[in-house]
């Protein structure tokens, strides 16, 4: 059996942007998606702390050390700029790897650069 688990989040970072007209995705800093070790088209959960919306969707890199969290297409509804949100991702461990597994959780500075992360492959 595989169970779905948390593999890594990136843990209160801010939206800097919400571009309703795009097609649709949440554009991060590539700094923050290595952090997290998410690859372009990861699929993701964004939850709000302002509103407790829950959103589903793919990540795409935006410029680089630019802190960019830009909610794009629909979720530009539920984000908007400001807003602290937790970006989840998920992955598939069956029972000996989700035994051993420690989710990467990233944390951010006010303006999303990473500052410390904890569990796997941590730096």
């Amino acid at each position: 059996m595989l169970y779905s688990v948390l593999r890594s989040k990136i843990h209160r970072a801010r939206v800097t942007e919400a571009q309703l007209y795009y097609q649709g995705s949440l554009s991060l800093d590539p700094d923050l998606m290595e952090a997290a070790d998410l690859k372009e088209h990861d699929w993701v959960q964004i939850t709000s702390m302002a509103n407790g919306a829950r959103w589903q969707t793919y990540v795409m890199p935006a410029e680089r050390g630019s802190g960019t969290v830009r909610a794009n297409g629909s979720a530009a509804r539920h984000f908007a700029p400001g807003d602290e949100i937790i970006v989840l991702a998920f992955g598939y461990a069956d029972e000996s790897e989700r035994a051993a597994l420690e989710p990467k959780i990233v944390f951010v500075d006010e303006r999303n650069h990473p500052t410390t992360a904890t569990g796997a492959g941590a730096h």
